[in-house]
């Protein structure tokens, strides 16, 4: 193969792109592909958009972070590591809003809004009439104004349940229960108030007397349902993510964002570049369960995990299934361990262990920077740990805190130091004189 080893500037010349009929390589007669085989001007192409998304991304974040929401939002896995990217570089995207989303992605000053073309059930006729109402009057008040000035025929009662569930009403009202049990009482006072205004039937806030405020005002008189509480919080972002295929207001591993850094570093977008064999633990959630029946009549899963960053599939056989089977539910959120298989060409999580991150403990051990740097603590730490370990049973992991606040490290000891039970490890190391806790996963 020839290896360009230098290169020298020549100045403007004209280059030009050879069209080829079929073959793209240009071989030379030993067999070797020539240097330039990619002619410079398809070469120069590529460079200069390269140039340009790398510009826009350095210099306009947020605007070049929402084209490429919008451009992917029919690709879930996408868009879901695409709104991990935009929580890394310090970009918040936002919930459906009914006074403020497009019909795409957009962005609001150090934001970017959800657009409304990425919810499911609303289609792009009712994104257009409530568009259009919102241009010609002005932000909606409530549900009740937006059934109000809508077509409800094109803005049917499918479309207004997913825009309330996704969030797009949450500024003028919270409670999203509250809204889906109004929703039929508002909807048949639109329809009728829609029907005296055809027929030319006005109302008391229709009458020429009681002036345009008057008029625009009726739906404060909008019926109402009784009262009700709203969704769990568990049931709300079930409901985001069947609309918009992932949650956006919230996630269920936020709240173990931070352990999850230094006791799983290794996230599901990065799953593809991780060796195999390797025994990996990561902290994710079942989207999916798919239960199968071997042809031995046993029982194993095919499950679809997530965490912050993405998505990927997993497979419990039945060895393990019958082990872990209990916890094998779609909306758990588990810790995992397993390795990565790259059979058909494509990554996958043979799991082989799991536990219920509101069960899982970790032993923390407090190290000031010159003792962490002593061969002879070291040596004692590892002896210690190395007895309360076991190969096969052994899953606590062992975090070494290192130096006091705010310059403290947290670090993560290998998976041969994890031990079986943290408090039996916890006294060992407290009688070797060194200061350390167990601790749960979610309060850690």
């Amino acid at each position: 193969m020839v290896k360009i080893v230098s290169r020298k500037f020549l100045g403007m010349q004209p280059v030009y792109d050879i069209g080829v009929a079929r073959d793209h390589n240009f071989l030379l007669a030993n067999g070797q592909v020539a240097s330039n085989c990619f002619n410079k001007s398809h070469s120069m192409a590529y460079g200069f958009v390269t140039y340009q998304t790398a510009y826009l991304k350095a210099n306009y974040p947020v605007e070049y972070m929402a084209a490429l929401l919008t451009a992917h939002s029919g690709d879930q896995d996408k868009v879901q590591m695409h709104i991990a990217n935009c929580v890394s570089m310090g970009i918040e995207v936002l919930p459906p809003d009914i006074n403020r989303s497009g019909i795409d992605f957009t962005p609001e000053n150090l934001s970017i809004l959800f657009g409304l073309s990425a919810v499911r059930n609303v289609g792009q006729g009712a994104i257009e009439c409530i568009l259009e109402s919102r241009a010609e009057a002005g932000p909606f008040q409530s549900l009740a104004d937006l059934c109000d000035r809508v077509d409800l025929r094109a803005v049917n009662r499918r479309a207004l349940e997913a825009l309330i569930q996704c969030g797009a009403f949450d500024l003028m009202n919270s409670n999203r229960n509250q809204l889906v049990h109004d929703l039929n009482f508002i909807i048949d006072w639109a329809q009728g108030r829609a029907k005296d205004r055809e027929i030319g039937q006005g109302s008391l806030f229709d009458a020429p007397n009681g002036s345009a405020h008057a008029a625009s005002s009726g739906f404060k008189v909008a019926p109402k349902a009784p009262d009700v509480a709203d969704f769990e919080p568990q049931e709300k972002l079930r409901l985001e993510k069947e609309l918009l295929g992932f949650y956006i207001s919230d996630h269920p591993l936020k709240a173990v964002q931070r352990s999850a850094r230094v006791l799983a570093p290794i996230s599901l977008a990065e799953l593809a570049d991780q060796p195999e064999k390797v025994m990996i633990s990561a902290i994710v959630m079942l989207s999916s369960v798919k239960p199968v029946v071997t042809k031995k009549g046993d029982r194993m899963a095919i499950v679809q995990v997530e965490d912050l960053t993405g998505q990927s599939e997993g497979v419990v056989f039945p060895r393990s299934y019958e082990r872990i089977g209990q916890y094998i539910e779609a909306d758990v959120r588990l810790m995992i361990w397993g390795k990565v298989d790259r059979r058909d060409d494509r990554a996958q999580l043979i799991i082989e262990d799991a536990e219920p991150i509101e069960t899982v403990r970790l032993v923390m051990v407090e190290l000031e920077p010159q003792i962490a740097a002593d061969i002879t603590y070291q040596h004692r730490l590892r002896t210690i740990l190395q007895q309360q370990g076991d190969e096969r049973e052994a899953k606590v992991p062992v975090v070494a805190i290192i130096g006091k606040h705010p310059q403290r490290q947290f670090v993560r000891l290998g998976a041969q130091f994890r031990v079986r039970d943290p408090e039996a490890a916890v006294a060992a190391l407290t009688q070797a004189d060194f200061k350390a806790r167990s601790t749960p996963l979610v309060s850690a």
